[in-house]
């Protein structure tokens, strides 16, 4: 079965052409998987989705994360949800330690480089928007990878990348006291391939805002390294920028894709309401994928 859609860019992003019905009745829930993985993001406008309707579209996906949290950047939880959605919004009321970990989220990341099996995917509703900004920008490390030349690909895949949360807060919030930086520092730090051979057979960079240093490079060399790749995967012809509208429902592949949010005014009432899909396959260096197929 072929979905209507549209593509939005030549390489990532692409319009679902469903209704509201259509998706909640998990119908077409493996065409739109496959075409997420190639894809990297999807969208799709004018459904106004409710909480339980955004669960039930999620949960047509794939497993949906319930119960979970992960540490904001003083060391307190935001959490996913008895009910599986987080309300990402400014408003203290709505979720009171989200503007602690909002300065991270202006820069390019994937979720999840703490956990040994990353998110699988995520999906973003708009509540309220900002009057100003706000959009959200996702950029592919699957055709970001391949589109480099091939000995540079197989450099890349024996190497490894120590992923941080001081990496991912520094840039952002470079006045931090000495105490929230002890409370980065306490944050659990993750070893990744820097190519993650999926279990599909394509490779995808896994890069992040969080990507401290390549274990065993000499740090001028791993700096220049991961600046330069990052550079690379965010060029414009790996990006779809998406401006929102209300009743929007915009889906990202968090295993083969970064995102980011714009900046938008301090004072917003911007809400967003998130379902996370748990991870399927751990990230696996193409060396060790051969060795488990042999």
């Amino acid at each position: 079965m072929t979905i209507p859609s549209v593509d939005l860019t030549p390489r990532i992003g692409s319009e679902l052409k469903l209704d509201k019905a259509a998706l909640l009745s998990g119908e077409h829930a493996d065409d739109i998987r496959a075409l997420l993985v190639a894809r990297g993001a999807l969208v799709a406008r004018g459904l106004f989705l409710s909480d339980e309707e955004l669960r039930t579209v999620a949960r047509t996906l794939g497993d949906l994360r319930i119960g979970a949290s992960k540490r904001g950047t003083d060391g307190k939880t935001l959490n996913e949800g008895e009910e599986g959605v987080l309300k990402v919004s400014l408003d203290p009321k709505v979720n009171p330690d989200y503007a602690r970990f909002l300065p991270g989220n202006h820069l390019w990341h994937m979720d999840g480089t703490y956990e040994e099996i990353p998110p699988f995917a995520t999906l973003f509703t708009p509540y309220r928007l900002s009057e100003q900004g706000g959009d959200t920008m996702f950029a592919s490390t699957y055709a970001a990878f391949e589109d480099l030349p091939a000995d540079e690909q197989a450099r890349l895949e024996t190497l490894r990348v120590v992923h941080s949360m001081q990496a991912a807060l520094f840039p952002v919030m470079r006045d931090c006291t000495p105490e929230e930086f002890a409370v980065w520092y306490s944050y659990p730090q993750r070893s990744h391939p820097l190519v993650w051979q999926h279990k599909s057979g394509r490779k995808s960079l896994v890069l992040s805002t969080s990507a401290a240093y390549v274990e065993g490079m000499h740090p001028a060399e791993s700096h220049d390294l991961l600046e330069r790749l990052m550079i690379h995967a965010t060029q414009d012809k790996y990006v779809y920028r998406h401006k929102w509208q209300l009743g929007d429902l915009a889906m990202w592949d968090n295993t083969g894709a970064m995102h980011r949010a714009m900046p938008f005014e301090a004072n917003s009432k911007r809400e967003f309401h998130r379902c996370t899909l748990n991870g399927e396959e751990p990230v696996t260096a193409p060396e060790r994928m051969a060795e488990a197929a042999a």
